[in-house]
């Protein structure tokens, strides 16, 4: 191999890509990092874009967002509400704190499976770090995330007793956790459907499932009350340690247990790291696949 040659494998190429059957293989991490934060502005671009696209920096967009997610949880109250036979307007808050969390991760990871194979054009005619499509979905998500924060704080205000507290400070940990976790998952499940397409199709009834077996609908410290089989699927859940954590932190005025900060921080990292390796091996065959 000489010289230039040599160069050229360690470098990423950010005019000039190589359409082609390829084995699949990690390029040069560094500079392709190097390029996919110089190239950070770019996928804001795409966000803002989406978010214009899709009617969210509108009143009425921005209304949406907040409905869509609290009607949900007016829903579910009512149904839990009757299935206990009492009346808890404290669960009610907890409910739409878990609701609008999940939410963020949902939208992110489904957003994000869809978010390759609908780039079809800007793929072909543009190089640029593939990565940067799925982590613009979870910026659009996580913007879409921010008008709900306001309407819990209105609801924590009016049913919980213990108001503010320095703990609250300590949910921003987790919720940055479930970001970072998002993302992994977003790039991961990008990529899977650029070769399988009914992905996602199949991920709404995989997380509305999922959302089951998460602390929204049912507080982390029931989780003992339930059966031995649904406790482990609870246990193994990344969700639970990350939205426990959060709801402990935000409405109990409690520091969360040392086990949901470690296991928190070791799925978000996990995820992430194999999620982006995932997606950045086989990126140079999306546009051959879309085409």
């Amino acid at each position: 191999m000489t010289a230039t040659s040599r160069e050229r494998a360690t470098q990423f190429e950010p005019v000039y890509h190589h359409y082609g059957p390829h084995r699949a293989g990690l390029p040069p991490l560094v500079p392709y990092f190097r390029e996919l934060w110089a190239r950070r502005g770019f996928a804001t671009e795409m966000s803002k874009a989406t978010m214009r696209g899709a009617n969210t920096d509108t009143f009425f967009g921005q209304t949406w967002l907040i409905l869509n997610p609290l009607l949900l949880a007016a829903v579910y109250y009512l149904l839990v509400t009757i299935i206990r036979g009492r009346h808890d307007p404290s669960f009610f808050t907890h409910l739409t704190l878990g609701l609008f969390a999940f939410n963020l991760v949902s939208t992110a990871i489904t957003s994000g499976a869809t978010s390759v194979t609908t780039s079809g054009k800007l793929l072909i005619n543009t190089a640029f770090p593939r990565l940067l499509i799925p982590l613009s979905a979870v910026r659009t998500a996580f913007f879409r995330f921010l008008p709900t924060v306001p309407v819990y704080f209105i609801f924590h205000l009016i049913f919980l007793t213990k108001v503010w507290h320095w703990q609250m400070i300590l949910s921003l940990y987790f919720l940055a956790m479930m970001i970072v976790f998002a993302m992994g998952l977003a790039a991961f499940f990008a990529a899977l459907t650029i070769y399988f397409r009914d992905t996602s199709s199949f991920l709404p009834f995989f997380v509305r499932i999922w959302m089951y077996l998460s602390p929204v609908l049912w507080l982390p410290e029931k989780v003992g009350s339930f059966p031995r089989v649904v406790l482990t699927l609870i246990e193994i859940n990344p969700m639970y340690s990350m939205l426990g954590g959060y709801a402990v932190a935000m409405q109990e005025g409690h520091v969360p247990p040392l086990y949901m900060w470690l296991s928190s921080a070791a799925w978000a990292a996990a995820v992430a790291v194999l999620g982006f390796l995932f997606f950045i091996s086989r990126e140079r065959e999306f546009a051959v696949r879309l085409s």
